[in-house]
């Protein structure tokens, strides 16, 4: 989970990533950050996030991105 804070601090170190649970509800990522976290992600972590993934609730909080993450290495 550390690397997915990494990322996240680097995106917007202003933001308490562990205590902010409406990341995506609560505005506080735009869509732009979104787009950038996403291939982040991606490359951080070797996964694919498929459409079925790009849900506000997987973004919402870091937890439920690490959870995602988990799940899709499962998968994977």
């Amino acid at each position: 989970m550390d690397e997915l804070l990494e990322i996240l601090n680097d995106l917007n170190p202003d933001i308490d990533y562990q205590n902010e649970k409406n990341l995506i509800d609560g505005k506080c990522l735009d869509s732009l950050t979104i787009l950038t976290l996403i291939t982040e992600i991606c490359d951080t972590f070797d996964i694919s996030i498929g459409p079925k993934w790009m849900k506000n609730e997987n973004f919402n909080s870091v937890e439920a991105m690490w959870k995602m993450i988990q799940t899709i290495q499962e998968e994977e």
